[in-house]
């Protein structure tokens, strides 16, 4: 008897070292780093929807599932996940307040209008003017979500910012078909304008084209609960070109989402490999995530909800977490015990996952996670970043040079060993509640 359990000991030891050896021979710092590098290069042009830029990227992605050996989704002929939708492009921007012309240069515009629309302080919802106090992007979040006719001051202060939204914009925005139809809305933001005497005037067009988007997507057939699905996912588009900055124009994206984009590709290889899923396994790179999540929301569509049993997002993890090193936080830890079943599984290591310390972000509905999550999929983001205090986010210096590529080896290992459970059928996280429609 005392033979036969040294036996199993020193068998469950030779199973448990080999496992930790193939993780380090799988998932390599030289295959992570030429991942990311050609993800975030300059080739690739920041990655912006509707450029060349994101077609070298999902080319790119395609071709490493297709060297890892992944199958397309179910019904399809090839990874890409093709859909369309409206890009509208200004036209013509005409602002007027008080009777002088305001320069295009300082007018930044939000909003669905399809068609032609004008509107002035007596036929809209007036005019505002942004806190010069409080931080720019929580008022301007709040403003947008209002979907109003009005004009809105900024304050000089706000001038790199404003313009760095509003070169992002004038690329285009996205719309469904269903929008192009619904009551038109538009948000004027003007800067280095301090009040309106008597009255302003508005004068906009768009023009509309069918663009075409498309998420990349593999999977890994399970064996005994083949119909229970469990999500890897990451997006891989960004902002593209926007205003040069030490003659820098390009946003590479490095850290989001190149980051969450190579953990998704490196995990791929690593449970290919492994070859013991019960569950299938899917692997999508999402597009449009920066206008508005549509890659996500499309590929939600296509499922049934109730068949995933979970979904691992992954979200800039180019540095170390507010936590310290070996460490990354989940958003929405409380929703339902996913974060629990993976620090379980983390048990004797030093790496461990933490609630979301920015709840006042509300980032756990501001991923790719957040479609699945809303119909009750325990869906979470992953994430290292300092959203409160990263002063590359969203600029051209979010390069490689600028990551710490032993954090994203260390989080792509701890996702890694921490899934094994889930990806096994042994653990199945609890639901989470569905928001109300």
């Amino acid at each position: 008897m005392r033979k036969r359990l040294l036996y199993f000991f020193i068998a469950f030891c030779i199973t448990g070292s080999a496992a930790a050896q193939n993780i380090d021979k799988i998932i390599t710092k030289d295959y992570v780093d030429g991942l990311i590098k050609t993800l975030s290069s300059d080739d690739m042009q920041g990655r912006g929807t509707f450029t060349p830029g994101i077609d070298k990227a999902a080319t790119f992605i395609e071709g490493e599932f297709k060297k890892i050996g992944l199958q397309p989704l179910k019904g399809a002929d090839g990874y890409r996940q093709t859909f369309y939708k409206y890009q509208l492009k200004p036209s013509l921007t005409e602002v007027s307040v008080d009777g002088k012309t305001i320069e295009p240069e300082k007018v930044l515009v939000v909003g669905n209008h399809s068609e032609a629309l004008q509107f002035d302080n007596t036929n809209s919802d007036g005019w505002i003017k942004m806190d010069p106090e409080k931080p720019f992007m929580e008022q301007y979040r709040t403003i947008v979500r209002n979907k109003k006719k009005q004009l809105v001051l900024v304050d000089v202060k706000f001038v790199d910012v404003f313009k760095r939204i509003k070169a992002y914009l004038e690329s285009g925005s996205v719309l469904d078909e269903k929008d192009l139809k619904e009551s038109s809305s538009a948000l004027v933001f003007v800067l280095d304008q301090d009040t309106v005497a008597n009255n302003f005037k508005v004068n906009l067009k768009n023009s509309i084209s069918k663009m075409p988007l498309f998420n990349v997507a593999g999977m890994i057939p399970g064996k005994s609960k083949a119909k229970e699905l469990v999500i890897f996912s990451g997006h891989y588009d960004h902002l593209g070109i926007l205003p040069a900055v030490d003659q820098d124009s390009i946003a590479n994206g490095a850290d989001d989402d190149a980051s969450g984009t190579t953990a998704m590709i490196a995990l791929a290889k690593y449970y290919k490999k492994l070859h013991n899923n019960e569950r299938t396994l899917i692997f999508v790179a999402f597009t449009a995530e920066e206008i508005g999540g549509f890659g996500a929301r499309y590929f939600s569509q296509q499922l049934n909800p109730d068949d995933v049993v979970a979904m691992f997002n992954i979200e800039m993890i180019g540095k170390e977490s507010k936590f310290g090193k070996n460490s990354a936080f989940i958003t929405g830890f409380d929703k339902s015990d996913f974060g629990k079943i993976l620090q379980k599984n983390l048990a004797g290591s030093p790496f461990t996952f933490h609630p979301d310390p920015y709840p006042q972000q509300n980032l756990f509905y501001r991923s790719d996670n957040a479609t699945l999550a809303a119909l009750g999929v325990p869906a979470h983001t992953i994430s290292t970043d300092q959203i409160d205090t990263d002063k590359l986010y969203h600029t051209v210096k979010d390069e490689y040079s600028s990551l710490d590529t032993e954090n994203i080896l260390m989080t792509i290992k701890a996702i890694a060993k921490s899934a094994l459970s889930i990806v096994k059928g042994t653990d199945t996280p609890t639901r989470i509640p569905k928001l109300q429609q």
